[in-house]
């Protein structure tokens, strides 16, 4: 079965960290570029970070930079997003996106939450 999982949310208090995974089956995850995204209530869908499939290039919205920090392990066919110094604002589910020509996949989401 071709899927994206994502895992790792949670409830965090403000200046904690999580670190999402999102982890492939039934594709090779190598082939392509993964995007996190993430959506709180009421707001349009927020592209956080991407990398490339070779992982040699990455980006990251103003929002997070310096905070967070995406990797990838292809052997595992996983991504990762580290989020470091979370804020209130940085609440929303999290979605993972993998790219590869015509190709498109998604995950079902995890809910971050950072409150005190």
């Amino acid at each position: 079965q071709t899927q994206l999982v994502e895992s790792g949310g949670g409830l965090v208090q403000p200046g904690g960290s999580l670190r999402l995974s999102c982890a492939a089956s039934g594709f090779s995850l190598g082939y392509y570029d993964i995007s996190w995204l993430r959506q709180a209530p009421g707001k349009e869908r927020e592209r956080v970070s991407c990398i490339s499939s070779s992982g040699g290039s990455t980006f990251y919205a103003d929002s997070v930079k310096g905070r967070f920090t995406i990797s990838r392990d292809n052997a595992k066919k996983t991504v990762y997003l580290q989020m470091n110094s979370l804020k209130p604002e940085d609440t929303a589910v999290y979605y993972c996106n993998a790219k590869y020509r015509s190709w498109d996949y998604w995950g079902q989401g995890t809910q971050v939450t950072v409150s005190s």
